[in-house]
């Protein structure tokens, strides 16, 4: 039997973490941020795939390609969580996922507080920086080895 896998997306300008805002990113670079996920993601002895990328296409294509490859999505759809083609792409491949935001969007301007995703979402979570993507990735270390 494969090794469960799981799938971390990243939004529009996560690239330039560790160059931009840092009052609001913190300085972690996104290079930094996929080693340790994917050290967390190993170390419980699944797969682990990153992707980033600042199209909303090719991350609803990324989406698309999870159904058959990945077991769990976490995504940071930064400025595209108002998305209505991520929203249609995630509830298409009906794989479990969960929202993260480095920042708290609902502590920053009002037109980035409503989250077209976080309805179905098994959960959000926002304001905590990296740590954010952590608990996320444990939380889905432990999704998945509760459904074996």
């Amino acid at each position: 039997m494969s090794q469960p896998k799981i799938l971390i997306l990243h939004g529009p300008n996560i690239n330039m973490l560790g160059e931009r805002e840092s009052e609001i990113y913190g300085s972690l670079t996104l290079n930094e941020l996929d080693d340790s996920l994917e050290s967390l993601v190993d170390h419980a002895g699944f797969v682990v795939e990153t992707f980033q990328t600042n199209h909303e296409g090719l991350l609803v294509e990324k989406i698309q390609q999870a159904r058959n490859e990945a077991d769990f999505i976490v995504i940071n759809p930064s400025g595209y969580h108002r998305s209505l083609a991520l929203r249609d792409a995630l509830l298409a491949v009906e794989i479990p996922f969960i929202e993260v935001h480095l920042s708290n969007i609902h502590a920053r301007e009002p037109f980035r507080r409503e989250s077209l995703i976080a309805d179905i979402a098994l959960g959000v979570i926002n304001g905590f920086g990296p740590d954010g993507y952590h608990w996320a990735v444990m939380h889905a270390i432990r999704y998945l080895k509760e459904e074996k």
